[in-house]
C-alpha cells in the first residue's frame, strides 16, 4: 500500500480490513478511508440482516482500481462487490480466487509473503524503493509500566499448531536471561509461573500497546505469528523462532534480524543459502542457552561505550 500510495500520491485509497485490525492504521498518512469488514457479525440468523446494508455500502464504493492482498475467496468476492473498473491479484491466489480478477500479477509462491504482495505493487506500476516502508503506529504506553530498567520482550504463543513455546520453555528462558527483566506477553489460555526477573503481561495489552512495548524493548524473542512482523518492521533486534514453517516464505522481513531453526540460529540475510529449511523440530530446553547468548552479546554491543580519538592537524 505504501508503495502503490508513492507511486499516486493524488490517489484516494481505501482500505478493506476487520474492525480490530483498525487500529493498525492509526495515523498512517497513505490511508484516506477505511472500509470496514465485520466479519464477526456474518454468522448465525442475524447474518442476513448485517449482511445486507454491508453489501449496499461496499458497492457504493466504485473505485477505480482494487487489490486483492489476501489471495482467498472471500476477499476476491469484496473486490468484485465494490464494482471496481479493474481488479487486481496474484496467480497464487487460493480458493477460485484467480478466476475473479481482471488482472492478474505474475508470482513466486515460493517467495516471501512480502515479496509476493510487492510484485502485485509493481505489477501495476509502483516502483519498489529499498528498505520498503512500514508505516506503523508509535504505540500506547503501558499505564503503570516503566520501560527502566531495560528489558528483553519474550513472545511466545501463536495461534498455529505446535509454534509456540512450551511452559517449561518460557520459565527456562526467563531463568536463563536474569538479572535482565523479561517482559512476557500474548494471548493464552495457559498458566505460567515466571521467574523473579520476569514481568508477566500475557493477555493484558492491547494491540497498541504490543507495539509500544516492541519499541522500548531491548531486544524481542517471539515465535512466527503477525506480532512477530510487527516487531521485524520496526526493529532488527528480534529472534523468530520457527518450528515447522519455513522463514524463507513467512519469516521476518528485515535483513538484519535473526531467525532460529532446527537449533541453528542465522540472520535473514544468510537464508537463502540455508540449505533445506522445510522440515524443523520444536525449540526445546537445550536450544535455550544459544538463544540467551546472542541476546547477551546485543545487549553488550549496544551497552560498549563508544571511543573517539581526537585527530590533529
Amino acid at each position: 500500500m505504501a508503495a502503490i500510495r508513492e507511486a499516486n500520491p493524488g490517489a484516494e485509497i481505501t482500505w478493506v480490513i476487520n474492525p480490530e485490525w483498525t487500529m493498525l492504521l492509526r495515523g498512517n498518512p497513505d490511508v484516506d478511508h477505511v472500509h470496514i469488514f465485520p466479519r464477526g457479525e456474518f454468522r448465525g440468523l442475524s447474518a442476513p440482516h448485517s449482511l445486507l446494508p454491508w453489501w449496499k455500502k461496499t458497492k457504493a464504493l466504485r473505485p477505480d482500481v482494487a487489490f486483492d492482498f489476501q489471495g482467498l475467496l472471500r476477499s476476491a468476492l469484496i473486490g468484485r462487490v465494490s464494482g471496481a473498473r479493474e481488479f487486481w491479484g496474484m496467480s497464487d491466489g487460493r480458493e477460485g480466487s484467480r478466476l475473479l480478477y481482471h488482472r492478474v500479477a505474475k508470482v513466486d509462491r515460493r517467495a516471501h509473503a512480502v515479496e509476493r504482495y510487492l510484485k502485485l505493487a509493481e505489477s501495476f506500476g509502483a516502483p519498489i524503493n529499498q528498505p520498503v516502508r512500514f508505516p506503523l503506529p508509535t504505540g500506547d504506553a503501558l499505564p503503570r509500566f516503566d520501560a527502566y530498567p531495560p528489558f528483553v520482550l519474550l513472545h511466545p504463543f501463536a495461534r498455529g499448531a505446535r509454534k509456540s513455546l512450551s511452559n517449561f520453555v518460557i520459565e527456562n528462558l526467563c531463568r536463563a536471561l536474569a538479572p535482565v527483566r523479561v517482559v512476557l506477553v500474548g494471548r493464552t489460555t495457559r498458566r505460567i509461573t515466571p521467574s523473579d526477573n520476569c514481568v508477566n503481561l500475557a493477555n493484558q495489552t492491547s494491540l497498541l500497546q504490543l507495539i509500544w512495548l516492541i519499541r522500548a524493548a531491548r531486544f524481542t524473542i517471539n515465535v512466527d505469528s503477525g506480532p512477530m512482523h510487527i516487531a521485524a518492521a520496526i526493529s532488527p533486534r528480534l529472534i523468530s523462532i520457527h518450528t515447522w514453517s519455513d522463514p524463507r516464505r513467512v519469516g521476518p522481513y528485515n535483513s538484519d534480524a535473526w531467525i532460529w531453526k532446527n537449533g541453528q540460529l542465522l540472520q535473514v540475510r544468510d537464508l537463502p543459502n540455508a540449505g533445506h529449511l522445510k522440515k524443523g523440530r520444536a525449540f526445546a530446553p537445550g536450544d535455550v542457552a544459544q538463544v540467551v547468548e546472542l541476546v547477551r552479546e546485543t545487549w553488550e554491543k549496544r551497552d560498549r561505550p563508544i571511543l573517539t580519538k581526537a585527530v590533529a592537524d
